[in-house]
């Protein structure tokens, strides 16, 4: 199959931008999208011209570094896939492809489709830690935990940070991440510790990262490639609330 494809290039966070054209020819139904993307950047080398610039590591569907807005939904068009599960089966012979890097300004273009997402770690460094007891490994049966419990926080646990939630919102709120993370330890007995001041740290570094509000479009659990459900955000509503007024009444 071939395809066109319309990718966006930009050198650095402060350059100007804007699409280029590629045609890409005896595409591989079969191909990830970004196999696709290294057939096009060893014909570009070859030309002697630069590759174009985008993140990956496990190509497992597991990291969430290959960010791409492709045809105007973060990661493709199929659901709950990452870009590198996404095949281009999903594309037809003569297809043009629109391919586009995060847009936040929390996420600021390094180059070309890699965009800078330290923010989400700053986000979980202000408050996704737990206390423990040090000493030997304690058995996991000491600790019951309810399953339906155990099957939330891991619902909360499958994010992996892609960013995708904050591409798909207009608002391009990190709700639906931070709530994960919240809830992940909220939900059980080892997060209990830190449970309150964790939640408002993280809101609070949320906010000073420069995300958007959160007007409860839908948006952003229908494109996570781990279909997080909304509830966990009214579930980190519930903590934040509760946090402040427990540290109003102290």
């Amino acid at each position: 199959m071939n395809i066109t494809l319309k990718v966006w290039r930009q050198n650095g966070p402060k350059d100007k931008g804007g699409f280029e054209t590629y045609d890409v020819k005896d595409v591989s139904p079969d191909m990830s999208f970004l196999e696709m993307f290294d057939v096009l950047n060893i014909d570009l080398e070859k030309d002697g011209k630069e590759g174009i610039h985008f993140d990956h590591d496990c190509r497992e569907g597991i990291c969430g570094m290959c960010s791409m807005y492709i045809n105007g939904k973060p990661h493709g068009p199929k659901d709950a896939v990452t870009t590198c599960q996404l095949h281009m089966r999903s594309f037809k012979d003569g297809d043009t492809i629109v391919v586009e890097p995060w847009r936040a300004a929390a996420f600021p273009v390094i180059k070309d489709l890699m965009v800078d997402r330290t923010s989400f770690d700053r986000i979980m460094q202000a408050g996704g830690y737990v206390d423990v007891s040090t000493g030997g490994v304690p058995d996991a049966n000491e600790i019951p935990i309810p399953k339906v419990v155990a099957d939330e926080a891991m619902d909360a646990a499958q994010c992996i940070g892609c960013g995708a939630c904050v591409a798909a919102c207009k608002n391009a709120s990190a709700m639906l991440f931070t709530s994960a993370k919240v809830s992940q330890l909220a939900l059980l007995p080892q997060g209990q510790v830190e449970r309150k001041t964790r939640v408002e740290k993280m809101v609070a570094q949320m906010e000073e990262e420069g995300f958007g509000n959160c007007t409860n479009t839908g948006a952003c659990s229908a494109v996570c490639p781990k279909e997080i459900s909304l509830e966990h955000i009214a579930r980190m509503n519930r903590e934040y609330l509760s946090a402040k007024v427990s540290s109003t009444n102290v």
